[in-house]
């Protein structure tokens, strides 16, 4: 009775621990963001009148519909596993990013969804995972790639700078075909992990494969628009096309270099000033949308998912799937 009293116990505490430093991330990041200071982002907001009541709802109502979408597309994704609601797929995304902040491109996000299973399904569970982000990093690839060329035709960037670019962007596109080419093809592959991982793939079913991808496109599409509409708010005179040709570029580029949750707002905002000067958008501008699509898309998801995380239970081992 004392030791599982006391499992409990170190349990709650480590739930409290994932909440209280994903707390302290953002509030460091808040407080000391060395792009932007918390004192003159939140003056040049007043100065703009950003927040207002028609805003602030269309803003929300984009960030909702984010990730109401990647809910959807877990739950599609994973009821091949198991049949999961609506309610248990929200838990498991949005505590999952919680418990992923600190991690390198959010990788602690398979182990964290993996935890919500019996333990027979957690592998199957964390493959799931590894294919609802190979999905949405492939249309972060493929609209990227696009806005990329576009963006060294339009601006006649430097050969060599250009090269390197494109280098990388091809061998990304590379290993991704590889990775889907799996379930398509029989390669003699004597490595486990990989012939796994083909196996998992190849018997996926394709619907659910296609829905994951239209969602992964729709999610884009909303986030994207999102950062749009708040180059209007900033009464940036730009043109859709302009726009979506230097975000994808800039989506493309941040999505390559590994980040800690506390760095990725920092990685974004250099990226994206960087981009944007081709435009001549002021940097203070591009910062603050950096750091409100940060605080929209995935501060408020995380502060939700941190219920989640207070809330969670580890599930029985003898839980049939």
């Amino acid at each position: 009775m004392r030791l599982h009293k006391t499992k409990q116990f170190f349990f709650v505490l480590i739930k409290l621990s994932i909440v209280v430093v994903a707390f302290y991330f953002i509030y460091q990041k808040l407080a000391y963001n060395s792009e932007l200071s918390f004192s003159n982002f939140i003056s040049f907001l007043s100065a703009k009148a950003v927040f207002s009541i028609k805003n602030t709802l269309i803003l929300l109502i984009l960030s909702g519909f984010n990730w109401f979408f990647e809910i959807i597309k877990w739950q599609t994704l994973i009821s091949n596993l198991k049949k999961t609601s609506l309610n248990q797929a929200t838990k498991q995304t949005l505590g999952s990013l919680t418990a992923s902040l600190i991690t390198p491109n959010r990788i602690g996000e398979y182990g964290a969804k993996a935890m919500f299973y019996p333990p027979k399904l957690r592998k199957r569970v964390m493959l799931t995972n590894l294919i609802s982000n190979l999905q949405q990093m492939s249309v972060t690839i493929i609209l990227g790639a696009i806005g990329l060329f576009a963006f060294i035709n339009t601006y006649n960037l430097e050969a060599n700078y250009g090269h390197l670019i494109v280098t990388v962007v091809i061998g990304i596109i590379t290993v991704s075909l590889i990775l889907l080419g799996l379930a398509q093809y029989e390669i003699g592959i004597k490595w486990t992990p990989l012939l796994k991982l083909k196996v998992f793939i190849k018997n996926f079913p394709g619907e659910k494969i296609r829905i994951g991808f239209s969602l992964s496109l729709v999610r884009y599409a909303i986030f994207s628009f999102q950062f749009f509409y708040l180059l209007q708010i900033f009464q940036i005179e730009i043109s859709y096309l302009d726009s979506m040709m230097v975000i994808t570029t800039m989506y493309l580029l941040v999505s390559i270099i590994p980040t800690i949750f506390i760095f990725d707002v920092v990685i974004k905002g250099s990226v994206a000033v960087y981009l944007f000067e081709f435009l001549g958008v002021n940097d203070l501008v591009i910062l603050s949308v950096i750091t409100i699509m940060w605080i929209l898309n995935f501060v408020l998801p995380s502060l939700i998912g941190s219920y989640f995380v207070i809330q969670f239970k580890m599930p029985k081992p003898q839980t049939n799937s």
